[in-house]
């Protein structure tokens, strides 16, 4: 059975620049799974996640699809610590499976990357970082940032851990503030000294 990829954990806060760095991940060969993606896919099509929140939030969370609309579910629960604790109950553990079964299929395909890099926006905050080899954390300003996000900056940044913290975990780190062309410097920088940790 081939080695299993190095797994990396992106993350970082809301418009610091996670899903350019992937992107950029991806491009130089690493197997990338965004872990915002694998929650849409679970709204969108988890039967079983469905009946959960229909049953906490009432059926006006439903989408006209049938599956869950998230700007109703994002209104909702983030007006209540409740809401969101359970919805974070409800998502977390499948998102992990998610992420392992994904690993998992890595390690067992015989031409997989050696690199894998999982974006995790709440790595830090369900202590989830001892599942992974490295982590690298991309910050930015808050201005920046909501810049970038808009109304997706808002009262969640105060149940995150603070940039200071997840800067003193991390493997690498690298301030967004600048062009996307610094981002890829780091980016690729970052990518080597992973390759050679690999072939260590």
């Amino acid at each position: 059975m081939p080695a299993r990829p190095l797994a990396v954990a992106l993350t970082g806060g809301v418009g610091a620049g996670k899903s350019e760095a992937l992107r950029m991940f991806k491009a130089l060969g690493a197997a990338i799974l965004s872990s915002d993606e694998v929650v849409h896919d679970l709204l969108e099509r988890d039967e079983e996640v469905r009946a959960k929140l229909e049953n906490r939030f009432g059926s006006g969370v439903l989408s006209s699809e049938g599956g869950i609309d998230r700007a109703v579910l994002g209104r909702l629960v983030f007006k209540q610590s409740e809401g969101l604790g359970f919805l974070e109950s409800v998502l977390h553990p499948r998102v992990i499976r998610e992420q392992r079964l994904f690993r998992e299929q890595l390690a067992a395909s015989p031409d997989s990357p050696p690199i894998c890099v999982i974006e995790v926006p709440l790595l830090y905050e369900v202590r989830g970082e001892g599942r992974f080899d490295k982590v690298v954390v991309i910050t930015a300003s808050v201005a920046l940032r909501q810049a970038r996000a808009g109304s997706r900056l808002d009262e969640r940044e105060e149940r995150l851990i603070s940039d200071a913290e997840k800067v003193r975990r991390a493997d690498f780190v690298f301030r967004n503030d600048g062009s996307l062309a610094e981002l890829e410097a780091f980016v690729g920088d970052v990518w080597q000294q992973l390759l050679a940790q690999v072939d260590a």
